[in-house]
């Protein structure tokens, strides 16, 4: 198997670490494996890739639709994020908890964030370049939202010593309902 899968502390989440092979020449991965994937447990279907590309302390999320919930693997190509899932599952146990993980271009692990999950990120890195495969289309009259900073969830952002960069429509997402 190409991959190491590390379920998370919320059922549905996973770290995913590929093996990567180097010489001095550069390196080799392969990023995903529908039979790999399938073995471990997971099966899905990608529509859709995206990537983005920000700097140092934009924070984007936290971000979900609502009737076409996308699960997304995503990665860093590079740069570092924190990135975050938080819960939105109505009838899940953990809803309204949050879990997250360093994603580093250096290292190239996954995460796998199933739908039902609200997802964030934060940029730890002067600049990232982020990608992510989704289970379903971008609906733009279907997205839902929480604000970053929402005390009910508690997420704990790293601390960059500057203030974040959010868009003008994250800055007006609203708190989440339990």
């Amino acid at each position: 198997m190409a991959f190491e899968f590390e379920p998370g502390p919320i059922a549905g989440l996973y770290e995913i670490r590929p093996k990567v092979f180097g010489d001095p020449r550069g390196y080799f991965f392969e990023s995903y494996s529908e039979r790999d994937f399938q073995a471990a447990g997971l099966s899905m279907h990608f529509v859709q890739d995206n990537q983005s590309c920000s700097v140092k302390g934009v924070l984007r999320g936290l971000h979900f639709q609502k009737h076409h919930p996308q699960g997304k693997l995503v990665r860093v190509i590079e740069g570092e994020v924190f990135d975050v899932a938080v819960d939105i599952r109505p009838d899940s146990p953990s809803r309204g908890t949050w879990h997250g993980v360093v994603l580093r271009g250096e290292t190239q692990n996954q995460f796998w964030v199933p739908p039902g999950f609200a997802h964030g990120f934060l940029v730890l890195s002067k600049r990232a370049v982020f990608a992510y495969k989704c289970t379903d289309f971008y609906h733009p009259e279907d997205e839902g939202g929480i604000v970053w900073n929402d005390p009910a969830i508690g997420i704990v952002w790293p601390n960059l010593g500057m203030e974040y960069m959010l868009s003008e429509k994250d800055k007006k997402l609203p708190e989440f309902s339990l």
